[in-house]
């Protein structure tokens, strides 16, 4: 595992809730050491975003923490890894982006675009686990496009620090291996800008993206593969002066055999945080004890024993500064 360290720290916010509690159970039937509750939560832009909080059976948490999806894919991925910090005492949010999973259909979300889910999607994830806990410590992960949306300083109001997980700038050029750089370029320069604007919905399943997802989305994201500084190039998003606001203190986690968030693509976004304190980590699946991680390994099971535990220790760590 490799490791560099880059430099500085941050502030916080608030909606409403539609819930039921489920009581979780182990195999024996036992009552498990998480709950978890299904929420609805508000977009203020409008729609809802459908999630899960999973928290400690035995009380007040000690720190909450939003986990922020990855563009395509369901909010079960997450589910390991949010009942993981749950047992170790922090209530956790996991859900889906708009006109993905269970938060709307893709077809009735057409016009979303990626920037609607980093601009308007996390904040309201993070207000609403702000507003539902106060007086705890508040930290995020983001995967994939999740850390985008918080490095562009979207739901970052009030955190300790946040966790990047293969978060990387999606510039198709930039993937070297010339199979993986041929598909994703055949997905996101033909395929799915061709079915967004016939079908005003992208088939993630069938093209091998993950799930489903709006037109909208499909197309700025196609966009902004083809420019070398990924969304920076974007005048439109603003994004390096978004970037200069984070002051925050953020971990960046990449993995050897990711053949898309390599380091150079991390640092295209990581490197690019002016005011915020970066640590970036470089893991091999020998480091997990796993065959390969990849772009999702890390939020599967086979991680917990190694890579989970270092997430952890970071966040306690963030807490404890706090103390």
């Amino acid at each position: 595992m490799s490791r560099e360290t880059f430099t500085s720290p941050a502030g916080y916010p608030k909606p409403a809730v539609l819930c039921r509690l489920l009581r979780m159970r182990n195999k024996s039937g036992e009552a498990a050491a998480v709950t978890s509750e299904r929420i609805s939560i508000p977009v203020p832009a409008g729609g809802a975003l459908a999630g899960t909080l999973c928290g400690p059976n035995d009380g007040v948490p000690r720190a909450a923490v939003v986990i922020h999806p990855a563009t395509a894919v369901a909010e079960r991925l997450y589910t390991g890894f949010s009942e993981y910090l749950a047992e170790n005492g922090c209530a956790v949010l996991t859900y889906d982006y708009r006109g993905t999973g269970a938060s709307g259909s893709p077809k009735a979300n057409r016009g979303i675009r990626m920037r609607d889910w980093m601009i308007q999607d996390v904040p309201a994830a993070a207000d609403w686990m702000a507003e539902r806990f106060p007086d705890v410590p508040h930290l995020a992960v983001g995967h994939s496009i999740g850390g985008h949306a918080m490095a562009l300083n979207n739901g970052t109001d009030g955190l300790l620090g946040f966790v990047a997980i293969a978060s990387h700038a999606g510039v198709t050029k930039a993937i070297a291996d010339p199979k993986e750089r041929l598909r994703v370029g055949l997905v996101l320069r033909v395929l799915g800008p061709l079915t967004g604007r016939l079908l005003g919905v992208v088939p993630g399943r069938k093209m091998g993206l993950g799930e489903d997802m709006p037109g909208g989305a499909m197309l700025e994201w196609s966009r902004w593969s083809r420019l070398p500084n990924y969304f920076f190039d974007d005048p439109s998003l603003q994004a390096s002066e978004r970037a200069a606001r984070v002051k925050t203190e953020v971990l960046s986690i990449g993995f050897s055999d990711d053949l898309w968030a390599t380091p150079g693509q991390i640092n295209a976004i990581y490197g690019r945080l002016p005011n915020a304190a970066v640590e970036r980590r470089t893991y091999t699946p020998g480091d997990a004890g796993v065959p390969a991680i990849g772009h999702m390994g890390f939020f599967r099971r086979g991680a917990k024993d190694k890579l989970w535990p270092e997430v952890l220790i970071w966040i306690d760590g963030r807490i404890a500064k706090q103390s």
